[in-house]
């Protein structure tokens, strides 16, 4: 599925699921940047596979830990992005790095039950998880779960929102009931 909305629904959900424990800018274009690898191989014409190296969870590990690093002096930017939409933000260096593989290893996943020419366990291309789900899961069923994640996201997503404008209202109101 390169560069389409379908990854943002799972990416989105699981990262505010679990935003305590990785960082989500850097986890949801890390489902985007993977997909660099399928334009590489369209706008050159490299023919089929058009996924390659990067839909797979070894060098995709690689990809997301170098996806991790490069958003590092990044990260006030990000913070800034978070106060935009309204959720808190802090981040370490390793939990970029681990945000970017988690990232792409979703991605993969995702792509592994969508194409058949992703081979997820690479270098061994005998165990396919499309050939494993194709006669029970559509691409269309596949495409409906995404998009459930992301009706999920967003309700998930309105209530942080929430939550953060409570909790600052109420720091605010205490500072003001009690100054100094």
């Amino acid at each position: 599925m390169p560069f389409t909305p379908y990854h943002f629904g799972p990416s989105g959900f699981l990262g505010l699921v679990f935003r305590k424990w990785i960082d989500i800018p850097v986890f949801v274009l890390a489902n985007v940047v993977v997909d660099v690898e399928v334009l590489v191989v369209l706008f050159f014409e490299l023919g089929p596979p058009r996924h390659r190296y990067c839909h797979t969870l070894l060098i995709g590990a690689a990809l997301g830990a170098i996806w991790g690093l490069a958003a590092y002096p990044l990260r006030s930017l990000s913070k800034k992005i978070m106060q935009i939409f309204r959720l808190p933000y802090q981040t370490s260096l390793r939990k970029m790095v681990i945000s970017g593989i988690l990232g792409v290893w979703l991605h993969v996943l995702i792509d592994g039950f969508y194409h058949s020419d992703v081979h997820v366990f690479w270098p061994n291309t005998t165990i396919s998880l499309w050939q494993i789900t194709a006669p029970h899961i559509s691409k269309e069923q596949i495409e409906t779960i995404c998009i459930v994640f992301f009706i999920a996201a967003v309700v998930l997503y309105t209530i942080a929102v929430s939550s953060y404008i409570k909790q600052n209202k109420d720091k605010k109101q205490t500072l003001h009931e009690n100054p100094g």
